[in-house]
This record gives structure tokens, C-alpha cells and sequence, in this order.
């Protein structure tokens, strides 16, 4: 990572001391290019995002060993510019601003969109991925510009990237190069948003025109009722946009606890966004759209024309929003006169899937399916998003040290001794923050997962604001905070907190997860008084008394 925090690049690596990489007769440990103009390098990491520089720079960190970074946009990928820090840039103020409303003695600060706008751009460096070129060539990787993909066995066949040079982006060469890895190729390719059928024609936003966003439409349109469909909606609205969410489901963020979501959906409503949910597009249009509308207007400016969406099976609320007619009560019909919205822009936010298609897995005789089911050579890793596995960027970045360390460990295994493999956290213990009004923060797993995945549970919930801390955070505060605790070995199973500032609860959370403590030891960890972590002692006490003593002996194991 560069010196400015306002990136989300890997660690800065400590200072590389050269050692031997291999046996006498291996192939030398540097950049190479031989006469064909072929690179060299030990390992070759597609995707310039953090995922794939923490691969990189953890793959060759204190070795002679070498590496290349093949990226076709920015380096510093989606999380720099268009995910996590340009939504949180842009939601920190908000929430700064929605607590002050709530606090007697102090004034609601306004919100100045030019301002807000600004400071989301100073978060993503301007779109200029200057500083985390820097520092990937002082960690000693190479970056090469332009698309990746696999031609061969430990060969990448680098061309201009689709788009290389628009919305400022930098180009690439216009020849194409060659790659080669002594050792591995990491895919870190990320992912790509996914647009339900009736929605193609309609040059919708995705993500990145959300997080971008430039020209503040009057009405928007939202479908999805996921996390960044939630937060979209949260700054969208205080931008200015009337804001109707079409959510096919029953209930927003149907990953998270039930109570949770409702919170979530409370918090959306107060401050004037309409949830419609069981919304099931039937065919949606749109004036004045070609199917270059996108790149014409730009990202984060209208793409077109008035869109129509017509629905089916909606209920909604009474909530004024984009098109609305007077709408009628939380699970009643939706009031929309023959299910038909209208809005200036529309945003399609329904999921993503992993950037697989477009990496050459066929030249080598793979599919997406091989890398989503971890049926991969041993020269070849998938991480982040493109593994499928959970898609956030903190666990991304996680796994990518996890595999960096065992390529190095390979590399060095024949000339200093590996150290054993350190224990690797399991994929359920899995942190995550919606950064709405309120907050919900999460990790493990939720009460009805761990039903279904066979556990005999005992769940304790409590308001949020059911200690003296977690109340002061705000005079009006409301939320909901939950644990689930494996009744055999009686260790913590899943915690979710929804309420102001729960981000900064949850850590303690996957802590007791990853450590494996039993609940008994946690009720000695003493909150401080008053803090919102006093939570955690009403929680514990809220389970059965004798889960205040060691369980009987044999059941931890």
C-alpha cells in the first residue's frame, strides 16, 4: 500500500533481503526477457486489484524470487475506485450526519453534494492509480498493462485491454506480449456485475456508475435489495434521488439475520426511499437508448431516456418514491397503477458473478466450473472474487496472503526449511459490514444457515440498545444484536449487530470464532464501561445459566 491510506492496496512489504530460490541448476530468480521478447518471472498474478497484490507481493517477499502484476485498468482494481472506498467515502458523512440528528445539544450538519462528491474523489486518488504503480514497483513486482490471459501451461499472452485508455484508464501496449511463470500464475481477476434479461437493453448503471456518480438523476430506480443495492440507496437519497427499491425477494439483505434486514428496511424508509419488495420485472423500456448509451454519457451520468419498469406480485410501502402513485401499507399491494414505475436512471444491482470467461481457461483445458470446484493444476490459484469464494475484499486479501506464503514456502522448499503450515480460518467465520443507517455487521453464521447446516444451536438476542453504551451512541437508538452458539461444544457459532457504529463490535466476534472460545472464557473478557461492546456481556447472560461454566467434560471436542 502507498503511504496515502486513501487506497485499499496490500501492506507495505517489509525490505526484501535476497536468498537462494531454488537448486544450483534452476532457472535464474530474476525479470527476464530472452531474445523472443518473453518475460520471466517466478510468478505471474492477473489482476492488479488487493487481492492480487497481496498474492504478488507475499509470493516473493523477502526472496529473489519474481513477480509480474498484469492489469488492464487501474491498479488498485474495483475496491480502490469503485467499491469500498468510494461507497464508504461517500456514507462516513451521512452516518456522521444521521447521528447528530439524533443527539440533543447539536446541530444537523448539511449535506453539500458538491463537497460530498469531492471528498469521494479525493478517496479514489482522482481515478489515478499513480501511487499504487509506486508502490507495486517498490515492492519489487512488475506491472504490465493490458488484458491476461492464459495461452499455456505457466503462460499468459498480455493484449490491449477492451476500453484501454476511456474514462481515463491507462492503455497498454498495442502489441501483444508474452508471460512465462517458473513457478505459478495466480488468477485475481475479480468479478462482473450480473444483469437479469429484462434489464440489458436499458444501458443500466451497475456499481461503478452508482459509486461514480456524476449527475444525480431526479428519480432512480433500484433493483436488487443486497448490500450495495442498501447502501446505494443510502447516499443516493441524501444526493438528492427520489429512490424506489424493486426487490424480488421478501425482505432485504436475505443473507442477514431476519431482524437485522428489518432494521435496514426501517432505517431506508425514514429517510424517504420506497422498498417494494416480491417485485418480479416483467419487461422493462427506456427511450433514447443505443447500446453504446453507457460509454457515450459516461459513468455515473444518465444513459438515456425515461426507463419503465413493469412488475408483477409487489408489495410495497407507502413511501413517496420514483413514479409512485399512493402507495398502500407494508405487505399490502404496492398502489403502482398497473405494477408500472418510471424514473430518469435506473440502477441494476442483482449480484455478480466471477471474471472467468474472458482468462483463457480453455487453452489449457479448464473451465470455470474447474476453478469454482478448486480442480486446478498445481501451477495455477484462484483467488478472491474469481474463486468464488466469499466476495469481500478483506477476505480476498486474506486468502491471497494465505496462497502468496505457499507459493514462497514451494519456491524455498529445497533450500531453507518451511515452516509448517500455519492454521487457516474457515470460510464461516466471515466478517462483513453494510454500511446502512443502521449499520449491520455480521460474521459466522446466521441462526436458520446454522439450523440447515446441522447444528444444535441456543440463540440470545437483545436490543442494540440494551446496554448504557450502546444507548448513549444515540438518544433514539434501535437496532438488534444476536449470537449463535453451537450447543454441543457451546463456542460461538455466528453474531450480528445492527445498530449505530456495529461495525466497530463485530471484530471481538470473529476473534471468538477463529479462536474457537468457548462462551464460559468470553464472559471473562470485561467490557469497558460504558462502551457498545457492554453488548457482549447482556448477550452471554441472556444464554442459559449453566453456559456460565465449563461444559461437561468431552463436549469441546
Amino acid at each position: 500500500m502507498t503511504s496515502d491510506p486513501r487506497t485499499a492496496g496490500a501492506s507495505r512489504s517489509a525490505s526484501a533481503s535476497p536468498v537462494p530460490t531454488s537448486s544450483s541448476d534452476a532457472p535464474p530468480t530474476s525479470a527476464s526477457a530472452p531474445s523472443d521478447d518473453v518475460l520471466e518471472v517466478d510468478v505471474i498474478v492477473l489482476g492488479g486489484g488487493p487481492v492480487g497484490e497481496n498474492a504478488a507481493q507475499y509470493a516473493i517477499e523477502g526472496t529473489g524470487l519474481t513477480a509480474a502484476i498484469v492489469e488492464g485498468e487501474r491498479m488498485g482494481g474495483e475496491c480502490s475506485y469503485w467499491a469500498c472506498m468510494p461507497s464508504k467515502a461517500l456514507l462516513r458523512p451521512l452516518d456522521v450526519r444521521a447521528a447528530a440528528a439524533h443527539l440533543p445539544g447539536i446541530t444537523t450538519p448539511e449535506i453539500d453534494v458538491e463537497e460530498l462528491l469531492a471528498r469521494r474523489d479525493d478517496w479514489v486518488s482522482h481515478y489515478d492509480d499513480t501511487g499504487q504503480v509506486q508502490w507495486a514497483e517498490g515492492a519489487g513486482l512488475t506491472v504490465v498493462r493490458g488484458h491476461g490471459a492464459l495461452s499455456g501451461e505457466r503462460e499468459v499472452t498480455v493484449r490491449p485491454a477492451d476500453g484501454a485508455g476511456s474514462d481515463g484508464a491507462p492503455a497498454g501496449d498495442d502489441a501483444p506480449r508474452v508471460l512465462r511463470a517458473r513457478r505459478a500464475v495466480v488468477l485475481a481477476t475479480g468479478s462482473e456485475p450480473v444483469i437479469p434479461a429484462p434489464y440489458r437493453e436499458l444501458a443500466p448503471w451497475t456499481s461503478r456508475d452508482a459509486t461514480g456518480v456524476k449527475e444525480v438523476p431526479g428519480r432512480l430506480l433500484i433493483v436488487g435489495g443486497g448490500v450495495v443495492a442498501c447502501e446505494a440507496a443510502t447516499w443516493m437519497r441524501a444526493l438528492g434521488s427520489e429512490v424506489t427499491m424493486l426487490v424480488r425477494g421478501e425482505r432485504l439483505l436475505p443473507s442477514a439475520e431476519p431482524e437485522a434486514s428489518e432494521h435496514v428496511r426501517t432505517g431506508l424508509e425514514a429517510i424517504g426511499v420506497r422498498v417494494i419488495t416480491g417485485a418480479s420485472a416483467q419487461h422493462a423500456t427506456r427511450d433514447g437508448v443505443s447500446q453504446d448509451a453507457a460509454e457515450e454519457s459516461g459513468i455515473g451520468r444518465v444513459h438515456g431516456g425515461e426507463v419503465r419498469v413493469h412488475i408483477a406480485g409487489a408489495a410495497g410501502t407507502g413511501t413517496a418514491g420514483a413514479g409512485a402513485q399512493d402507495g398502500g401499507a407494508r405487505g399490502g399491494n404496492s398502489g403502482e397503477e398497473d405494477g408500472d414505475f418510471t424514473a430518469d436512471e435506473i440502477l441494476v444491482a442483482t449480484g455478480r458473478r466471477p471474471r472467468l470467461q474472458d482468462v483463457g481457461l480453455e487453452a489449457v483445458g479448464l473451465s470455470p466450473n474447474d476453478v469454482r470446484g478448486g480442480a486446478l493444476p498445481d501451477w495455477l490459484r484462484a483467488v478472491g472474487d474469481a474463486s468464488g469464494e466469499a466476495p469481500l475484499t478483506h477476505w480476498g486479501k486474506y486468502r491471497a496472503r494465505v496462497i502468496g506464503e505457499e507459493i514462497r514456502d514451494a519456491a524455498l522448499a529445497d533450500v531453507e526449511p518451511t515452516p509448517p503450515p500455519e492454521p487457516v480460518a474457515e470460510g464461516r467465520a466471515v466478517p462483513q459490514v453494510v454500511f446502512t443507517d443502521p449499520q449491520v455487521a455480521s460474521v459466522g453464521l446466521i441462526e436458520s444457515a446454522a439450523r440447515d447446516a446441522g447444528f444444535d444451536v441456543v440463540v440470545a438476542q437483545v436490543p442494540f440498545e440494551g446496554s448504557a453504551g450502546s444507548a448513549l451512541l444515540r438518544d433514539d437508538a434501535s437496532g438488534v444484536a444476536k449470537i449463535v452458539v453451537d450447543a454441543v461444544t457451546r463456542r460461538l457459532l455466528g453474531a450480528t449487530f445492527a445498530g449505530p457504529d456495529a461495525a466497530e463490535i463485530v471484530h471481538a466476534a470473529t476473534v471468538a470464532i477463529v479462536g474457537e472460545i468457548p462462551v464460559d472464557v468470553l464472559r471473562h473478557a470485561v467490557p469497558s464501561y460504558p462502551t457498545a461492546s457492554e453488548l457482549w456481556l447482556r448477550l452471554l447472560e441472556e444464554l442459559p445459566r449453566e453456559y456460565r461454566h465449563a461444559a461437561p467434560q468431552g463436549r469441546r471436542e
